[in-house]
């Protein structure tokens, strides 16, 4: 918080709402000034530099919607955060689509408005800190899509709002919330990720809200959930659409009211957490067939924000392969290889279906079979050869339809394919360790580890 006693705009036309707030910001060492209406709450944005605004929604003179649109055009710096009637959601959601940083509900619940103020007001320490791509979460690439995606980001982290990150499988969706939550006032509170289709459905509600000694067997103490781990910070929800629809129904409950209530416990815990979403499906269409809830869509997608396929980026390939390498090269403790010229040729027509994710696999894969300390298209073997960008890709960018498509996952089809060359490479050397890791240009300490995950051990 600045050093100097920051000022607030409140606006409110109820006496004892100004009062409230006003004796709330007092205790935390804050200056504030009231305003009942729109026009006098503009005025007193011309006139004064404040560090903050709270708004009604419902003014005499106007809404609340005025004062978020007035500040996103002429001062976008100040944060600004709305007060919305209980039950008045889509109001909310409409603000903060708007630009608004977060919002606090009727009857305000204190805890949640010093959270609120706290986090804003640390917006105000960090107006002059860019999107950086050199410390902490990167993405790479200089391509207008991906040069998009930053600024987007950059807005993002200046807001509470609920992020719903599409994409394919391994484009990067989580690295995208990463930065969202990097570049926040939240930073140095806990990121945590959690994949929801890994989470068995009985065990749901304890994960994702926690639960009380004694609840169910096995539950010998008490179990903070996902909520309670993230308070303060960020809760990544990836794979959202996995959720069953009885978890969908507990998840909107605790997104709007802001509280949980752990299993087994009759008391519920308020949060403070930032809620993002992902996932490869298309949400509407399962809105639509109702395997998802349409109350839930709405309440997590305030912000969509879609994250490209790497066909929709080839230019930015030549930096991805060169930081990958990079990375490999630093874990196996080896020389950074020389790449062929034939190699970006052939990397280049590639479409990857499988986006980024694919593109570490086969170098990885490149490395091991290369010979020496150079990498050639020779070594790029790709797992669907008849995957061309030039085959299955139109002007957009989009693949084909009906292309042929392996009958196991992507990365249970590469698994596969490593095991068998490490097979192959460990039978041409009678099964001598040393050699055969010597053969396929890695570390032995590095093989052994990849013998351990191959099951090959």
């Amino acid at each position: 918080m600045p050093t100097s006693s920051p000022l607030v705009l409140l606006v409110d036309d109820e006496p004892d709402i100004l009062e409230l707030l006003s004796l709330t910001l007092s205790r935390m060492g804050l200056k504030s000034e009231t305003s009942v209406s729109v026009k006098d709450a503009i005025a007193k944005l011309n006139s004064r530099n404040f560090n903050l605004c709270l708004t009604d929604l419902r003014l005499p003179d106007g809404n609340g919607l005025e004062i978020v649109n007035f500040i996103q055009q002429s001062m976008p710096e100040i944060p600004v955060a709305v007060i919305s009637a209980h039950g008045n959601m889509q109001a909310a959601i409409d603000a903060m689509k708007a630009g608004a940083f977060d919002f606090v509900s009727k009857p305000v619940d204190l805890k949640q408005l010093r959270a609120l103020i706290e986090s804003a007001l640390a917006l105000g320490t960090n107006t002059d800190r860019k999107y950086s791509n050199t410390s902490g979460p990167r993405l790479l690439g200089q391509s207008a899509c991906i040069q998009k995606i930053r600024e987007q980001i950059r807005k993002l982290a200046r807001s509470m709002a609920p992020v719903y990150i599409h994409g394919e499988s391994g484009t990067g969706k989580e690295l995208v919330a990463r930065l969202i939550h990097h570049n926040s006032p939240r930073r140095e509170r806990p990121f945590i990720a959690v994949n929801s289709s890994a989470i068995p459905a009985e065990l749901m509600e304890s994960e994702f809200f926690g639960h009380r000694k004694g609840s169910f067997t096995g539950a010998v103490s008490d179990h903070p959930g996902l909520f309670q781990a993230a308070e303060g910070g960020t809760l990544f929800l990836d794979e959202i659409a996995e959720l069953p629809l009885s978890m969908q129904a507990k998840l909107l409950r605790a997104i709007q009211e802001r509280a949980i209530r752990p299993v087994g416990s009759h008391e519920e815990l308020s949060f403070d957490c930032r809620i993002l979403s992902a996932t490869h499906q298309d949400l509407s269409s399962l809105v639509k067939s109702g395997k998802f809830r349409e109350d839930l869509y709405y309440r997590i997608n305030v912000i969509e924000l879609d994250v490209p396929p790497l066909r929709a980026r080839t230019e930015d390939i030549v930096e991805l392969v060169e930081h990958i390498l990079q990375l490999i090269s630093g874990r196996n403790s080896i020389a950074l290889p020389e790449i062929t010229p034939d190699f970006y040729k052939k990397i280049l027509s590639y479409s990857f279906p499988g986006n980024i994710r694919e593109l570490e696999n086969i170098l990885e894969r490149a490395v091991a079979l290369g010979e020496g300390h150079t990498i050639s298209a020779d070594d790029l073997n790709f797992p669907l050869p008849e995957l061309a960008l030039h085959e299955t890709a139109g002007p957009s960018g989009k693949p084909a339809e009906n292309r042929p498509l392996p009958n196991e996952s992507l990365d249970d089809f590469l698994l596969r394919i490593e095991r068998e060359v490490v097979q192959q490479a460990l039978e041409k050397h009678s099964f001598n360790k040393t050699r055969t890791a010597e053969s396929l240009g890695i570390s032995f300490r590095s093989f052994r580890y990849k013998l351990k995950k191959l099951s090959l051990d």
